[in-house]
């Protein structure tokens, strides 16, 4: 059976999309950071008081490398690519930031003495795939990295690059896993032992499990075994893959994260112990649904991680010059926002007079997952709605504007303006099956499944309703007629897949398909959780 709707329970963590965590304590306060990919802002840092309760506090970088992948160039793109799986690390006074981006194969290394930043950028000689960072007593520094074979490489001092004459070795090896081998590494030193977490698959099918090997030194023998095999009683959806962290009163919880369908794959905060020097997740193999957590911090109220804005604000004038960057770090939006790759901020504008955002086109293409300047926010579990006012009147012939659930298998609702007026139309991406694997080729046009004739009306309400549900993975598209709300076209499945490899997200959106200089212009945009 699945279901999540209980009351009173921890998990499952933020409800949205935040994979491959990684967390840290510094004092009395969490760090957790997240896969990112595509999204920019990128690297998103989150803060807690609890373990339970997240917001967001920094995003790592603006802009990664401006390739022309990154900025959506003609038909270039970088979905299911960009910075995957970051190692956060906070070693004497100084933050650390170690991710590689699959499609620079680049690994980077970022630097900041406050979590807030500024943020300082470089490179590490080679590529370490799901990297974790360890600062071991003797000042020398090692990454762990790899996929079926776990590799330890040690660093030099300044982190550059491989130490020459320093410690590369393989730590562990699994080879008998057709599904997935061990990665997801998260590497640590506790009690004098060190510790290497990974994640694999069963061997006799596709499933979700986290594991741990422990050894005396860095360069002896790692044994160990699976630790956890739990779905929550989630449609078969296991457990696994993240960091662990301790309390200052002592005690250990991990955080890893659960594949949840099409909204993406969520944190799960699980209670861990040691039973002499290896470490138990849960209780007899399990999370449970209720267990002690830290306390929360009296009074104080978490900025939610997603939410309404009616872009009258922004970090200009939002009279709080001292948390304006946690509050407005979108490039002066809302810190729930952000970009489908790298931005043009020159095509976009914010009126906060009059409460609208604004984007103008200047390159063709024909869908919506090509579209510069999308403006994002994840979806929520059990489900969420989101809706939008459209300005049309500045569109051109054949251009599109409106609101999409931004996935490869994408569905939208817009204007588009044509030689006889404007019409309201539903678009959607079918997926050809609701499986993991990336469906084949990269056509993303997509197909028309309802139309409406507007004739001179310009100015329209829409909504996207969606439902997560056991996997249900379902999205309803509508209009306001001024009377109310009337569906347009059919119920659009939804899918997580690895061509895009992220959660679906609202996208607020603008495209042109025969000539480039149209705007479409957008306010009071509201959004509500299930």
């Amino acid at each position: 059976m699945c279901d999540w709707n209980k009351e009173n329970i921890v998990n499952p963590l933020t409800r949205m999309d935040y994979p491959d965590p990684d967390v840290i304590r510094v004092e009395d306060t969490y760090y957790m950071v997240s896969t990112t990919m595509h999204f920019m802002p990128g690297c998103e840092i989150l803060r807690s008081y609890d373990l339970k309760q997240w917001e967001h506090i920094s995003y790592v970088y603006d802009y990664l490398d401006g390739t022309p992948g990154q900025r959506l160039e003609g038909e270039a793109q970088i979905y299911g690519k960009g910075m995957w799986a970051a190692s956060l690390r906070f070693h004497k006074g100084t933050y650390y930031v170690i991710f590689v981006a699959n499609d620079t194969h680049t690994t980077y290394l970022y630097r900041a003495e406050d979590i807030r930043g500024p943020w300082r950028k470089s490179t590490i000689q080679g590529f370490y795939h799901d990297c974790s960072l360890l600062f071991d007593d003797d000042d020398r520094i090692y990454l762990a990295y790899g996929n079926t074979e776990i590799h330890i490489q040690e660093l030099k001092a300044d982190l550059s690059g491989p130490k020459e004459d320093g410690l590369h070795r393989i730590a562990v090896v699994d080879v008998q896993r057709p599904c997935l081998g061990y990665e997801g590494t998260h590497f640590y030193k506790i009690g004098g032992k060190y510790y290497l977490f990974f994640i694999h698959s069963l061997k006799e099918r596709w499933r979700r499990v986290e594991a741990c090997f422990v050894a005396d030194s860095i360069e002896g023998e790692f044994t160990g075994k699976d630790v956890l095999n739990d779905d929550r009683g989630y449609c078969d959806q296991g457990v696994a893959q993240g960091g662990i962290v301790d309390t200052p009163d002592g005690r250990w919880y991990g955080i890893l994260f659960q594949d949840s369908g099409a909204v993406g794959r969520i944190p799960v905060l699980v209670p861990v112990h040691f039973e002499g020097d290896y470490p138990v997740f849960g209780i007899d193999g399990k999370v449970p649904v209720e267990f002690e957590t830290p306390k929360e911090r009296p009074g104080y109220s978490y900025t939610p991680l997603a939410g309404s804005d009616d872009f009258r604000q922004n970090a200009d004038n939002c009279g709080l010059a001292e948390d304006a960057k946690r509050l407005y770090g979108c490039f002066g939006l809302k810190s729930c926002w952000q970009f489908n790759h790298e931005p043009d901020l020159s095509l976009t504008c914010q009126d906060t007079e009059k409460g609208t955002w604004r984007v103008t086109t200047d390159k063709l293409c024909d869908n919506v997952t090509q579209a510069k300047n999308t403006l994002t926010q994840r979806m929520t579990y059990p489900g969420c709605s989101a809706q939008v006012t459209v300005d049309g009147s500045l569109l051109k012939c054949g251009d599109y504007a409106g609101i999409c659930a931004l996935q490869g298998c994408y569905g939208m609702i817009g204007l588009t303006k044509e030689a006889d007026g404007y019409y309201l139309v539903m678009r959607g991406k079918a997926p050809e099956d609701v499986s993991l694997q990336a469906k084949g080729g990269t056509d993303y046009h997509g197909q028309e499944y309802g139309r409406v004739f507007l004739g001179t009306r310009a100015n329209v309400r829409l909504k996207i309703d969606i439902d997560f549900t056991n996997m249900k993975d379902e999205a309803h598209f509508y209009y306001h007629t001024g009377e109310g709300w009337t569906l347009l076209g059919n119920t659009h499945k939804l899918a997580f897949k690895l061509d895009h490899f992220t959660g679906c997200r609202f996208g607020l959106f603008v495209y042109a398909t025969k000539e480039t200089g149209g705007s479409g212009v957008f306010g009071d945009f509201r959004y509500e959780p299930a």
